[in-house]
């Protein structure tokens, strides 16, 4: 029996010495790099904090002492340390979520993988324990990316008032998120990093002046007048203990013993405490420990050896969204990008090379990048901000306020739009269309494939008197559909059968299927005619006259059916007093568990072959004068 298999609880630690231990690390991180490299997740942070996480469970009596992860994709270690082993179904239906959960353990608090919030949830338990008069410790596991988060200092500034309440915050800074950290706080932790190298040189010195006798002792006090001097500058006094919360660190993450004492002495102080514990993202793994631009921080399935993808991706719709931007760049010089600290992930990389002074990353500041881009576009800019749909959650209050109200020319590209699966509830980029389509004045493009893509971030960027917002899927690209013809702006995609019936209206990536469901009904005889509006906010007036030549409407989008842009079809048909029944046929108004994106397809009914089936149905109930019920897809 390995290590790692002795350990069914936390607790189970505590009987092991130093070198059970340090061979414990070594199983978690072989056990990581063999189970990940089959089903794909976060590698390089789990691999970052496998000491840390041993030593939080070794001081930390865990579910009674309540452990916050900040955005959780580091968490693998913990369900492993909390006798979760079967990795072998990870992010699949049925199977262990990439990130903490609920329903797989008690020791899991926050399921929310959205960063900067773990210092909030822990002020709020520890408030809580104190109100209820419970003696335990609350501990938030946060990394130096999620620090750059305003929400995280909002919490700070209130953390510092609770100075009898048990709060530990664990800094894990190994000077990255999606990529390194920028900004002045990375600035600060790069010179207490600094700081930690000089006083490991100043241990040294000191073993060796002091055997020299009295005049050894002078110069190592000289030295240490030295070290006041260098802190004088770079103490993390000055950012952390002016706000009266006591400061541990730096510490070696990596050095078992040294953080186990730090966090140890955290516990015992009884207040806000933070330790500082510096860590190496992708350690003990030579492909991740070489990589320099953060491939390992999510993987696919991939080699171990090598750390190669097994199968390499097809040319996805963020590759697109990056040569198309660079290309606007290069005549544009108006153009700037902004990005929330995943300038790889959402494709603007490319374009910082070629214009370096050209591109923004505000760190993990979504609310901050719209308003400063808000600003930008008032001086006579351009900003494209390039988010992950999920992500823009969290600045909805400045895009309606800051952007939309003061008719500012700023363009949202949304990658990973609509259905993403395999990350769970927080990361499926469903709420998008239903959240922008009460901000006025907003214009909205779906794209359906690679050349509506490129045309339509085009036409986004040349509008300057309001927002638009570009939105598209995560993955590899479809195969083109080129329009039969284009009609007052709409593309007609398919006219299929006899006299055309029903108007199916297929949303951005989900147009392909709309040409499905066109072909099914044909199959049952019933005239169709499939479109794509392209720009699907507002409602085109174009889609409004197709729909009253038409007995029934058919929308198809991956976005809430519930408010999303079927919805708004069937209000502009009311307004205009157009009396066609409207089937909405899109993703159930729930949070989602996580599971492929077919599986979560065929869950919902959206295929072509079931909506066609259901169209068919409502077809036949007009034909038989009874109405059409209105279609409320379940979760």
């Amino acid at each position: 029996m390995t290590y790692l298999e002795r350990v069914r609880h936390p607790a189970d630690l505590i009987r092991m010495d130093p070198h059970e231990l340090d061979v414990l690390a070594k199983e978690i991180r072989e056990f990581l790099v063999s189970s990940v490299s089959r089903t794909g997740g976060h590698l390089g942070p789990n691999l970052g904090v496998v000491e840390l996480t041993i030593a939080l469970h070794r001081v930390f009596e865990s579910p009674a002492d309540r452990i916050v992860f900040d955005t959780g994709h580091q968490s693998y270690v913990h369900k492993l340390l909390t006798g979760r082993r079967d990795f072998s179904e990870l992010r699949k239906r049925g199977g262990l979520s990439g990130y903490p959960s609920r329903a797989e353990s008690d020791h899991d608090i926050v399921e929310n993988s959205h960063a900067s919030t773990s210092l909030s949830w822990a002020d709020g338990i520890a408030r809580a324990n104190q109100l209820r008069g419970i003696d335990r410790s609350v501990v938030a596991v946060v990394g130096d990316g999620a620090l750059t988060g305003g929400m995280a200092w909002e919490a700070l500034n209130n953390i510092a008032e609770g100075q009898d309440r048990s709060l530990v915050i664990v800094v894990n800074d190994n000077g990255r998120s999606y990529a390194p950290t920028i900004g002045g706080l990375a600035r600060h932790l790069d010179a207490l990093r600094t700081l930690q190298g000089y006083e490991r040189m100043l241990d040294w010195g000191r073993r060796t002046l002091q055997r020299s006798g009295p005049p050894g002792r002078l110069a190592f006090e000289a030295l240490h007048g030295m070290k006041k001097g260098i802190k004088d500058v770079v103490a993390p006094q000055g950012m952390f203990e002016d706000l009266g919360i006591k400061y541990i660190g730096p510490v070696d993450g990596h050095d078992l013993e040294a953080t186990e004492t730090a966090l140890a002495r955290a516990k015992g102080f009884g207040g806000p405490v933070i330790v500082h514990a510096i860590t190496e993202k992708g350690r003990g793994y030579t492909p991740a420990e070489e990589d320099i631009v953060d491939r390992f921080h999510s993987v696919g399935a991939i080699h171990p050896e090598t750390g190669l993808p097994v199968a390499p991706s097809r040319f996805g719709w963020t590759a697109v969204f990056a040569e198309e931007i660079v290309e606007i760049g290069r005549r544009r010089s108006d153009v700037v990008g902004l990005t929330a600290a995943m300038l790889a992930p959402v494709g603007l990389a490319p374009f910082a090379e070629e214009f370096p002074d050209r591109v923004i990353d505000v760190g993990i500041a979504e609310q901050h990048a719209v308003t400063s881009a808000a600003g930008m576009a008032y001086a006579g800019l351009h900003p494209v901000i390039a988010l992950y749909s999920t992500f823009l959650n969290r600045a909805f209050d400045q895009l309606l306020m800051d952007v939309a109200l003061h008719r500012a020319g700023v363009t949202f590209v949304l990658d990973r739009a609509g259905l993403t699966g395999d990350d769970g509830a927080s990361h499926n980029g469903m709420w998008d269309m239903a959240l922008l389509r009460i901000v006025p004045g907003l214009r909205l493009a779906a794209p359906r494939d690679e050349q509506t893509l490129r045309a339509e971030l085009n036409e986004a960027v040349a509008v300057e008197d309001g927002p638009t917002v570009v939105r598209y899927p995560k993955g590899a690209l479809p195969d083109d559909l080129p329009a039969l013809a284009q009609q007052g702006g709409i593309d007609i995609l398919a006219r299929r059968g006899g006299v055309p019936r029903v108007l199916v209206v297929g949303v951005g990536a989900m147009a392909h299927t709309a040409v499905e469901v066109g072909q099914g009904l044909d199959a049952q005889g019933i005239g169709s005619t499939v479109v794509d509006p392209r720009w699907v906010l507002p409602v085109p007036d174009e889609l409004v006259r197709l729909a009253e030549q038409h007995d029934l409407v058919v929308t198809v989008e991956d976005g809430l059916a519930s408010g999303g842009i079927g919805s708004a079809l069937r209000d502009a048909l009311g307004r205009a007093g157009v009396q066609v029944p409207v089937r909405c046929h899109g993703i159930p108004h729930a949070f989602l568990d996580h599971a492929s994106r077919a599986q979560l397809v065929e869950a919902f009914a959206l295929r072509g072959q079931d909506i066609a089936r259901e169209s068919a149905a409502a077809v036949s109930a007009l034909d038989d004068g009874a109405p059409v019920p209105e279609r409320q897809p379940e979760a």
